[in-house]
């Protein structure tokens, strides 16, 4: 039985058919190369019904398939049921991987370049040139890869516009951070250094970093949807102009005057085209980052420069910002400290109704930690969407909670919540799974060995250069050792008031050759997850720093700066070295040291409940 994905799906068949299109390729990002898109390019959901952040889509007169990692396995399978739509699941053994599958099964591809970044494009025409070259003794015809931007408009009929909201810029001197005159001077110093006549941003989280500005323009993202050259002789923002009845916003007024002051030219978003086209007439070649820039801007900047004169590199935007600064540093304890005091009062509320018999939905306990992180001075939203999910619906790692006929939380087994918030002072991500009553036997001892692994993780010590892919096998080996694991990260890194994910580091099975330095800021949550039974995440955010010197080099270590308890009713005592007590007990006593101060009195005497020692 057909329904709408499905009759979306032919429409966009027809579409293919009238321009004689074998494959069509959607991706889940936007023409920034951005995690979290805005509506307006949420051209796989509105395609296909699949709601995850990470999802690409291919569609040919005989086959759709969603492409998709282990965080979304049971959730795609779930709303791509009745849509004609395959799950094809990534980052597993045996996999087919996008580009392999059109090499086999199409000639002529078209995509929104807007959408697709330039290495993800040239992957494409790669296997598709190596697919020729196999078959060419057979005939086989060219291929073509299309540029098409914005060519879901001609069936989209209600397709959201760009987003434009206020502008507003940071007070460094308040909140932490470093002036973006003293940023500009550090890039113009690179680009002396590496040759760089010029250079091409297109995340809108460098730029946001870069500038010291913030917007709404992204749910849970305080961006700016804007493009960024830089040259040694001026910066080109282009952003569109939020306006009230033909005048400028007066937040973004006031901060479109203060970057003015510091040597920014305001643009608008469209004059990128033009501007590039100046960029040409000014410098011989320009910077670019191709796993960030997007392929139709790429194409436009190739008709402007020679193909030679567009140097490729890994933006170093990404390295310097993710790398906290000192007073940046000092802000995240304290924003930790506050964000932990409102999940504490969330966790007690929580613990009480439910205990009291009153039917508490997921939505409801979601909406209240919301409410408990909005009374925090500075709180400017969540950094994401919460994860609030009881039993069944915790096996999956990024169950949205729904907010209606969400499921009500028992007082038995489990109930996981992953939230985290924005604030002036930092950007923060929490993860506890919480013992709502009597657990089983296999929860207990999930919830225990997922638990020694992060813990195993958090005492590491290491000698500089490690990897966080170095890493990733301490928060596996519990799990590993009872034969079980799990399919995602152990950690990303966080910005500063910026995206709750974000890179160079991360922490995790696949090879990645940045090393963890200090000042980085790293999520630390192995998980487990059982689907139809429970789901279990232990997350904590930490960051690395110096641990000292020896005669065998200079050694790093991490910080645990979440400060929530860990509830120790599921634990099974017996599973923990005498190491891992240790470092149970003295993470929940300080705990309860640093916010019982902070909490109303009967929150307090809950805590010091619950942060109780334990004996092995």
């Amino acid at each position: 039985m057909a329904n709408i994905y499905s009759d979306r799906i032919e429409a966009l068949r027809g579409l293919m058919a009238r321009n004689g299109w074998d494959a069509v390729v959607i991706s889940g990002s936007d023409p920034h190369a951005s995690e979290y898109p805005a509506p307006r390019w949420q051209q796989v959901r509105w395609l296909t019904g699949f709601t995850g952040e990470a999802g690409d889509v291919v569609v040919t007169m005989n086959h759709a398939g969603l492409w998709t990692d282990s965080r979304y396995f049971i959730q795609a399978q779930t709303q791509l049921e009745g849509t004609g739509v395959e799950l094809h699941k990534t980052r597993v053994p045996g996999e087919v991987p996008i580009p392999q599958w059109l090499s086999e099964n199409a000639r002529v591809v078209v995509l929104d370049g807007l959408c697709w970044n330039v290495d993800a494009v040239k992957e494409i025409e790669s296997a598709m040139s190596a697919s020729l070259e196999e078959y060419r003794e057979e005939g086989a015809p060219a291929y073509s890869v299309v540029d098409e931007p914005d060519m879901m408009d001609a069936l989209w009929e209600d397709r959201p516009w760009t987003p434009v909201t206020p502008v507003t810029t940071l007070d460094v001197d308040c909140f932490g951070g470093t002036q973006r005159a003293e940023k500009i001077s550090w890039l113009r110093k690179w680009m002396l250094l590496n040759d760089a006549e010029a250079v091409l941003l297109t995340s809108l989280d460098e730029i946001a970093w870069l500038l010291n500005v913030r917007g709404s323009d992204i749910e849970y993202n305080p961006l700016v949807i804007s493009y960024l050259i830089i040259t040694q002789d001026y910066v080109k923002w282009f952003v569109k102009k939020p306006s009230f009845a033909g005048e400028l916003d007066p937040d973004t007024a006031d901060s479109f005057t203060e970057l003015i002051e510091d040597g920014v030219d305001i643009e608008d978003y469209d004059a990128i085209y033009s501007g590039l086209a100046d960029l040409g007439n000014e410098c011989s070649g320009v910077f670019v980052d191709p796993s960030t820039l997007n392929h139709h801007i790429y194409n436009c900047i190739c008709d402007t420069f020679p193909s030679e004169s567009v140097v490729f590199g890994k933006s170093p935007v990404i390295l310097e910002k993710s790398v906290k600064t000192e007073s940046e540093i000092e802000h995240l304890r304290q924003t930790y400290v506050e964000d932990g005091v409102a999940v504490e009062r969330f966790l007690h509320w929580l613990e009480t109704e439910v205990a009291t018999g009153r039917d508490v939905s997921e939505w409801e306990a979601s909406e209240r930690l919301t409410a408990f992180r909005a009374e925090i001075l500075g709180y400017r939203g969540n950094s994401f969407e919460n994860i609030s999910a009881y039993g069944p619906g915790a096996a999956l790692p990024h169950y949205s909670t729904p907010r209606e006929g969400s499921a009500v939380i028992r007082p038995c087994g489990l109930y996981l919540v992953d939230s985290g918030g924005q604030y002036l002072t930092g950007t923060t991500d929490i993860t506890r799974t919480v013992p709502m009553g009597p657990c089983t036997a296999l929860e207990k001892e999930d919830y225990t060995l997922v638990l020694k692994g992060m813990i195993a993780l958090s005492m590491a010590v290491f000698p500089r250069g490690t990897t966080g892919h170095h890493l990733d096998v301490l928060a596996r080996m519990p799990l590993w050792r009872a034969k079980r694991n799990f399919g995602h990260g152990t950690g990303h890194g966080i910005g500063y008031y910026l995206c709750v994910h974000e890179g160079p580091q991360s922490i995790r099975w696949q090879y990645n050759p940045q090393p963890l330095l200090p000042g980085m800021v790293t999520s630390n949550e192995p998980g487990l997850y059982r689907e139809g039974m429970h789901g279990i995440r232990h997350e904590n955010i930490v960051l690395c720093r110096e641990a000292g010197s020896s005669e065998f080099g200079d050694w790093l270590e991490f910080e645990t700066l979440t400060c929530c308890h860990i509830d120790t009713s599921a634990l099974l005592p017996e599973l923990l070295s005498s190491d891992e007590l240790v470092w149970l007990n003295a993470y929940n006593e300080h705990v309860y040291a640093t916010l019982a101060p902070l909490l109303p009195s009967d929150t307090a005497l809950w805590l010091r409940e619950k942060t109780l020692p334990v004996e092995s």
